[in-house]
């Protein structure tokens, strides 16, 4: 293996000017390695089965029960207003009795908090209602 001193000439050597990358592609090989080996590691999370979303139609029937509940938390049954969250249990109450037991539906507005619609599912289990259901509007098609 030769080594270059100097010109039999004396004339100087041309500079070079180009940025050697090898010591930079090698560190960046070695990041991206690095990374690949310790992001699965980071990203590991409980597992859990998620709820999936389902479309079905709802059937609405005369005795179903219809439980509205307004952005200020104000509750509905049907279109009546009511006082607070006893009288809604009471009325609950007498319709939990009846033989098959209805059906009760809750429609929250999407600006309404989760305590005043949580209320509403407490009022149904203390009233003893089986089969509460929740009425969205199916996500807009994007076209």
């Amino acid at each position: 293996m030769g080594m270059n001193v100097g010109s039999s000439s004396g004339d100087e050597d041309e500079v070079v000017s180009t940025i050697n990358t090898t010591p930079l592609v090698d560190v960046m090989l070695v990041l991206l390695i690095i990374f690949l080996i310790t992001v699965p590691v980071v990203t590991q999370s409980v597992a859990v089965s998620l709820p999936k979303e389902t479309n079905v139609v709802r059937v609405t029937k005369p005795e179903n029960i219809e439980l509205s509940v307004t952005k200020d938390g104000d509750v509905y049954w049907g279109s009546l207003p009511l006082a607070d969250t006893e009288a809604l249990v009471a009325r609950l109450k007498k319709e939990a009795v009846k033989e098959p037991q209805p059906e009760v539906h809750i429609r929250g507005d999407d600006k309404a908090r989760y305590e005043s619609v949580g209320r509403v599912m407490v009022a149904c289990q203390r009233a003893g209602m089986m089969r509460v259901r929740f009425v969205t509007e199916p996500p807009a098609r994007g076209g």
